[in-house]
């Protein structure tokens, strides 16, 4: 039986930060440096080379995705308190093929994850620094979503 891919949603929860405020300001420890770039070194290779990169404006995202060394695109909609629904939507999760990788916060991606793979609202815990790997695809001719992986830094 066939699968034909439609699309990839990969979710990264920024890494660790700091305590303080504003929240937004919010600058990566350096425990989350090292997390953010030991991830980003696992996944930029075996990223698909039409990946979009689509990214939260809270400094902590934004320190998190440089560490990529790719160009990214921040949009104030996934701004810490993002919807789970605004977010697969800037995706275009079940909609398009492609791939598209986001940097963004808890509770909104574990949120995220959830609807993705069960249409329902659930809240799933993704720990800091980790990587969600989603996928949609069709198979004999049913919709279905599938976990690819979910890679915490401490496993690298």
């Amino acid at each position: 039986m066939k699968s034909i891919p439609l699309m990839e949603l990969i979710l990264w929860r920024h890494a660790d930060a700091e305590d303080g405020f504003p929240d937004i300001e919010r600058a990566l420890t350096p425990k989350g440096k090292e997390d953010a770039k030991k991830m980003a070194a696992w996944l930029k290779p075996r990223l698909p080379k039409d990946t979009r990169i689509l990214v939260s404006p809270a400094r902590r995202a934004q320190e998190t995705a440089s560490a990529l060394e790719l160009p990214f695109t921040t949009l104030d909609q996934l701004y810490p308190d993002a919807s789970p629904q605004s977010l697969l939507q800037l995706a275009n999760w079940d909609t398009t093929k492609g791939s598209v990788l986001i940097v963004g916060h808890q509770p909104t991606l574990g949120m995220a994850a959830a609807i993705a793979m069960t249409r329902k609202t659930h809240y799933w815990s993704v720990k800091k620094g980790s990587v969600w790997w989603l996928a949609s695809r069709v198979r004999a001719e049913e919709e279905q979503a599938v976990i690819r992986l979910v890679l915490a830094p401490e496993m690298l």
